[in-house]
């Protein structure tokens, strides 16, 4: 049962960088954009009188707000050992609504799960919760904080209400209007390039459809993507790596020098799906057809696929369908010089032998209640491998067009040692407990015996799963583990990883790869490496920054040619990813996200700063890497990535 509480009109004194006011009973925080980091406390007391200091047997604390931009937020509590925040991306940018945030997010460590999205990312209904940060009791409560690192424009929240509750009260959303158009674009922001009719969408997509387009003219790129100008005198008949004159490439089964310029997730739709509909009232306008509603019996609840209808939309419901977007989708490739099909694609695009395409091993093993490490140690772990990596590598063995594969994504246990084992410990007995007790009965319990353990369970388990993948396919390349923090791989554990895969890979978010760390990665690995995901994005379209922001769409572009372009002028950087080919969607994909990161909208049009951009960066990638021709020098004004940031209270 929720405890509603009626609360005072009173405001009180704040940090200087911020502005409270109170009109009848609400709350208003200003955010500055001059500042880095602006926001405000409010005391508790102030907007509920009655309400406890001591949370304990409450399971949710839930805030009625209205906050005027979809820009990311941290809301957090003081309380008697400090300050725990978490941050937030509302849906419904200048509507009021409710959002339930448990209180185990304040504190709890975040539970075990497979990689860093799927442990860290909490989906609402109107709004998601990224956690993460300081945990404790949540005892002596007497204030609630929000800040926001550098906000694009004067932005503001509101807050009316808060209270608690032991069960999930659920989100409401709050505003008259819907939240998202027919289109499935957010119906609460108005942009430049948006679209208000069906006639302006298919005046747009006829004059992409009519354009005339060649890799082969614009990029020189062979077959399969590889530069023309470039050849080797070693074709295998497959995707291989060699360093030449001291700089890493792939070559290409022709023999062709190859850069593996990527984006992942593409599909010939996205970012229209709005899970979970029963739980949108007043979120949705008219449904898509019947068709395009998905009913199951998952977490995703009812699906509706406004992308889908987009697609009928342009091509018609004809049994071409499929054939026609693809070959939209091939084109665009082909026009911003993007040659690789990357990570958590459509398999039936990878299929149709058009580009190069990398994939992932998944599961492969790995465990999500030991923090994606996987237990080597049972009797039957290979034949759980052969059984997990057989549908990838079956339909993939002899395929010319694949480059490799990921093991897998952005292991949360590197770097969390000394949590995992005790999670292990802790844990039903399973072969990995009893190693793991035997190891420290001989070497001693101490927190570096334990990650020396963890260390070597990790080899075990890279070692059996290479070995599984040159047993059912010695063609293609083991293109290691996406790591999703490079910082926290030491010397000892890339000692590891060069003994067993082929390419090293990690996932890099920042406003461009760090030179010095890319020289330690490949001087302690002895590896190339591969950048699987990287993004920019903004709030002009009603969704999240991503997790670098910048400013603009024009910013979006500038940023993508600095980073990509400053990569690639390291000699042993041998493939990008950008992350992703379609915005997600604007009310959440499985995990909550909702980042305008796409290169093409829910609409299915392309962002024109965003692909000249990547057109202009492919068609010099060859000189660049050559050492021939300078990067891309122009930055991006004021990117900010999406760490806490400073502490300005």
């Amino acid at each position: 049962m929720i405890q509603s509480k009626a609360f005072s009109i009173v405001c009180i004194a704040i940090a200087a960088t911020a502005i409270v006011a109170c009109h009848s009973n609400v709350q208003t925080i200003k955010f500055d954009t001059a500042r880095e980091m602006s926001g405000g406390k409010i005391a508790i007391a102030k907007l509920n009188p009655d309400m406890p200091r001591d949370w304990s047997g409450y399971n949710y604390v839930v805030v009625e707000m209205k906050v005027s931009t979809s820009q990311r937020f941290f809301l957090g509590f003081t309380t008697d050992h400090g300050y725990d925040e978490v941050r937030l991306h509302s849906y419904v940018p200048g509507q009021w609504n409710r959002i339930a945030i448990p209180i185990r997010f304040f504190t709890e460590p975040p539970a075990s799960n497979i990689d860093m999205a799927s442990t860290y990312n909490k989906p609402r209904y109107t709004g998601w919760v990224n956690i993460g940060g300081n945990v404790g009791s949540m005892t002596g409560v007497d204030s609630l904080g929000v800040r926001m690192r550098a906000p694009i424009g004067n932005q503001s929240i509101e807050i009316r209400s808060i209270s608690l509750a032991v069960e999930d009260p659920g989100d409401a959303y709050l505003g008259n209007v819907p939240a998202i158009d027919e289109f499935g674009q957010s119906n609460l922001i108005d942009y430049p390039d948006k679209a208000h009719s069906l006639e302006e969408l298919q005046e747009a997509w006829n004059a992409e459809e009519q354009e005339e387009v060649s890799a082969e003219e614009l990029f020189g790129y062979s077959k399969y993507g590889g530069y023309k100008v470039a050849q080797t005198q070693h074709a295998t008949g497959f995707f291989r790596t060699e360093c030449i004159d001291g700089r890493w490439w792939f070559v290409d089964p022709e023999g062709y020098l190859f850069l593996s310029v990527g984006v992942d997730c593409i599909y010939n739709a996205g970012g229209g799906a709005v899970r979970n509909i029963e739980q949108r009232d007043g979120m949705l306008p008219q449904l898509p057809p019947e068709k395009y509603i998905q009913h199951t019996d998952r977490a995703s609840g009812t699906i509706a696929n406004y992308h889908d209808w987009n697609l009928e939309r342009r091509y018609g419901d004809g049994e071409d369908l499929f054939e026609r977007a693809a070959n939209v989708t091939f084109k665009r490739m082909d026009k911003w010089g993007v040659n690789t099909i990357g990570n958590w694609s459509d398999k039936r695009l990878e299929r149709m032998n058009r580009k190069a395409f990398m994939c992932t091993l998944y599961p492969a093993g790995a465990d999500a209640g030991l923090m994606g490490l996987g237990d080597a140690y049972e009797p039957d772990f290979r034949e759980q491998l052969e059984r997990s990596m057989r549908p990838t590598i079956d339909p993939n063995r002899d395929s010319p067009w694949l480059i490799g594969y990921f093991m897998g994504n952005e292991p949360v246990w590197v770097g969390q040692e000394q949590r995992v084992c005790q999670m292990i410990l802790d844990g039903r007995d399973r072969a990995i407990k009893t190693a793991l007790k035997d190891f420290l009965n001989h070497n001693g319990d101490t927190p570096e015996t334990r990650k020396t353990f963890v260390r070597e369970a990790f080899r075990r388990y890279i070692e059996e799963v290479k070995a599984m993948q040159l047993k059912l396919d010695p063609n293609h390349l083991c293109l290691g583990y996406r790591f999703g923090d490079i910082n926290a791989v030491d010397a000892d554990m890339m000692a590891i990883c060069s003994k067993v895969f082929d390419v090293l890979s990690f996932n890099c978010y920042a406003l461009a790869p760090d030179k010095q760390m890319l020289d330690r990665v490949l001087a302690q690995s002895g590896l190339p490496m591969i950048i699987g995901e990287f993004h920019f994005g903004s709030v002009d379209r009603g969704q999240g920054q991503s997790l670098w922001q910048v400013d603009s769409q024009a910013e979006r572009g500038i940023a993508y040619r600095y980073y990509t372009e400053n990569g690639y002028a390291h000699p042993g950087l041998i493939g990008t990813a950008y992350f992703t080919w379609y915005d997600q969607d604007v009310l959440g994909r499985f995990d909550g996200e909702n980042y305008n990161c796409g290169c093409i909208d829910v609409t299915d049009r392309p962002y024109r700063e965003q692909t000249e951009a990547m057109a202009a960066t492919a068609a010099r990638l060859y000189s660049i890497h050559s050492g021939l021709e300078a990067p891309f020098s122009e930055q991006p004004v004021r990117p900010r990535g999406h760490d806490h940031g400073p502490d300005e209270w």
